[in-house]
């Protein structure tokens, strides 16, 4: 090739002769011919080689390619190997694991309830673990093992809640109850839980929970608070909510049960009450009141707390489970108040029920909110339905009252005409109410809501006086003596009216009734003057007679009255003032102020008589043998004599 390329160049640039260079032209064609041709025979050569050496080639790629097979079948067994020490080690870890928390369970919860509760913990990751490996050959028995110990552990777990309960639900002693503030200081505690249903963190939804705030002694010790929240919510997550609930409520409600006992509360029935005496029953009922002080205002609110901090955060019934804890010691609490409210009534036991009345209502709004969820609407009905009840008793037996006092038939019979002990009664009666007045209206408004409770309680009393003055109308007439009756009646209204006034009764009877009434004893007086007095004044008076200075036995004569006729008047009135003086001086007035105002009502009418009679007829039988038995009494001697009238006494005592 490389000569034909020298040849084509030197042709180029030489000078031959044409038929000279025709000749070289053709030769040099016949050598490049012999050239491709020979060319081509190498070619075909080459290409026979090279085709040789693609099949050894193929033939060595064949040979190596199991030789690579065998590689890579060694490099995914070391993977696989890798991997297998690797599942190994996380499989011997997780059972490292177990064995170590399999040893913190078996210790049990009590010393250290924090690595207790983590040990198990650990061991339901590991049971989660394994339950993914279904394909390990001893899985299912290993994770047999793990639920195994797991169910013991929850045991162990409600074992323990179980005798911290126990243990720590103490009662309350009665010495630190009763020491206790009798008026603690409330506040409204907006974080404080009560939940219930499925909500663990829900709040009531109108109020929240009054609590006092350090007042109310500790149900259970600080301390184990936050151990019964973590075992009670382990038992929760676990299934076990019924155990869980169970065992708070039992152990919660015998200590509530026995801190009522140990401080007095126990169960009566209508029975019992009746079958005790006034005395005792005040005694008791003087108890009774303090010991719903002393629940509502610690015991049930203390319970109340602690079973929110017991659970909180948890999804848990709480609600029904401090109903059902507090239901039996809230109704053995009540009972009493309800049997002295469907006993017997009387007018005495009316001021010891008010009493209750008063202390129930006192406590209406802590009732509404520590029972106010749906759970303890029969705890919450009771308590109502006891107050309503005492309020329908109160009114009932001030219609009974009413029919006592005007259907009195007493045979007690004041002889000396002095106020009827039914007067004193019933008097006393209406005062006691007004030291329960602000009760009353109270009471007033449970059946009148909206009413004037001022108006009401005054017709209560009306009634009352009324009641009162109409038995008394019917005493007098068992007086035969008609004066004697006049001042019965003058000193009973008098009683009525004096003591209305200096009481916060006149406020609701009035002036009017006053007035009226002091009329009514006015009445009286004027008719016991009458009946009493009358006779004795016309002794005194001398128709004919001259009306002045000293008469003669000429004027008598000119007057056709004789000396005869003037010692029988002396005489006359002698015996009956006489009579009057002996009779009278043994009734009784005890109001000084009307007794002095009667003695100068008679004083009034008899002396200025008497001394007119004296003066103009005295000197007619002081010559007399015997003149003291006509001038008996001086008007000096009357009016001191007088003065002896309605003191209850002897004549000359």
């Amino acid at each position: 090739m490389k000569g034909f390329m020298d040849g084509w160049s030197s042709g180029r640039t030489g000078a031959a002769e044409p038929p000279e260079m025709m000749e070289a032209l053709v030769q040099r064609v016949r050598k490049l011919r012999a050239s491709i041709e020979s060319s081509e025979g190498y070619a075909e050569s080459t290409a026979a080689v090279l085709g040789s050496y693609e099949q050894r080639l193929s033939d060595i790629d064949a040979a190596m390619r199991p030789i690579q097979v065998s590689r890579q079948a060694a490099q995914r067994a070391h993977d696989n190997i890798d991997r297998a020490i690797r599942a190994a080690n996380a499989i011997l870890a997780q059972v490292v694991t177990a064995r170590e928390a399999e040893a913190t369970i078996l210790k049990g919860p009590h010393e250290d309830l924090e690595s207790y509760l983590k040990a198990v913990d650990r061991l339901k990751e590991v049971a989660g673990f394994f339950t993914l490996k279904d394909n390990f050959k001893n899985c299912e028995r290993f994770l047999n093992d793990i639920n195994i110990l797991l169910s013991k552990s929850s045991l162990m777990i409600e074992e323990e809640f179980k005798n911290l309960m126990i243990t720590h639900s103490t009662p309350v002693e009665p010495d630190l109850l009763l020491g206790w503030p009798s008026k603690p200081k409330w506040a409204i505690d907006g974080d404080t839980e009560a939940s219930g249903g499925n909500s663990g963190d829900s709040k009531h939804p109108s109020k929240s929970l009054a609590t006092t705030i350090d007042r109310t002694p500790a149900m259970i010790l600080p301390r184990i608070l936050p151990l019964l929240n973590a075992l009670a919510q382990r038992l929760v997550q676990d299934g076990n909510q019924q155990s869980c609930y169970r065992i708070y409520r039992d152990a919660r409600r015998s200590a509530l049960e026995l801190s009522l006992r140990k401080l007095g509360v126990e169960k009566l029935s209508k029975d019992d009450v009746e079958r005790m005496k006034l005395d005792a029953l005040e005694a008791k009922i003087g108890k009774c009141t303090q010991f719903m002080r002393i629940a509502m205002r610690l015991l049930l609110p203390g319970e109340r707390k602690l079973c929110d901090e017991v659970f909180h955060g948890i999804s848990f019934n709480k609600d029904q489970c401090f109903a059902e804890l507090a239901g039996t010691g809230v109704l053995t609490l009540l009972s009493f108040a309800d049997a002295f409210a469907k006993s017997k009534r009387s007018p005495e036991k009316l001021f010891l029920l008010l009493d209750i009345y008063e202390v129930m209502h006192e406590f209406g709004s802590e009732v509404e909110v520590i029972f106010q969820d749906s759970f303890c609407s029969e705890i919450r009905g009771a308590a109502l339905g006891l107050l309503k009840l005492l309020a329908q008793t109160a009114q009932e037996t001030f219609v009974d009252f009413e029919e006592i006092i005007e259907k009195d038939t007493s045979k007690t019979n004041v002889h000396d005409g002095t106020v009827h002990p039914l007067t004193i009664y019933a008097i006393d009666y209406v005062k006691c109410l007004f030291d329960y007045q602000s009760t009353l209206k109270l009471l007033f408004q449970e059946f009148e809501t909206g009413s004037d409770t001022e108006f009401q309680l005054g017709v209560v009393l009306i009634k009352i006086m009324q009641a009162l003055q109409n038995n008394l109308d019917g005493k007098s007439k068992q007086y035969k003596d008609p004066a004697l009756m006049c001042i019965f009646l003058a000193n009973n209204v008098h009683y009525m009216v004096t003591s209305v006034r200096r009481s916060e009764a006149k406020n609701i009877l009035g002036d009017y009734w006053i007035q009226r009434h002091r009329r009514i004893v006015q009445q009286n007086a004027n008719q016991y003057k009458r009946v009493a007095w009358g006779k004795v004044v016309q002794t005194l008076y001398v128709q004919g007679a001259s009306s002045t200075g000293m008469s003669t036995p000429s004027d008598l004569s000119s007057s056709g009255v004789s000396r005869a006729m003037i010692k029988e008047r002396f005489k006359s009135f002698n015996m009956q003032f006489g009579e009057l003086h002996a009779k009278q001086s043994l009734w009784t007035i005890p109001d000084q102020e009307l007794r002095e105002t009667l003695r100068l009502a008679i004083a009034e009418v008899l002396l200025p008589a008497y001394r007119s009679f004296v003066k103009r007829f005295g000197n007619l039988v002081e010559n007399e043998k015997k003149p003291h038995k006509y001038l008996k009494y001086s008007p000096e001697g009357v009016d001191q004599l007088l003065g002896e009238f309605f003191e209850g006494q002897q004549s000359g005592e």
